[in-house]
């Protein structure tokens, strides 16, 4: 049961991912990070570090 779990908890982090991550200039396999601990969150201080980036240009 554990292991449906977490199959879907990792379907639900990679794909959108999949999708943002082409738009903050990432390559879009990086989203498969999210499926190991705290994969997700390092992806989300990576947008949050492109962001900046862009905002400031």
């Amino acid at each position: 049961m554990e292991g449906i779990i977490w199959l879907l908890v990792a379907a639900a982090t990679v794909i959108p991912m999949l999708k943002l991550l082409p738009h903050f200039g990432i390559h879009k396999y990086w989203a498969f990070a999210g499926i190991i601990p705290l994969g997700a969150l390092a992806l989300i201080w990576w947008m949050s570090i492109r962001l900046q980036e862009l905002e400031k240009r």
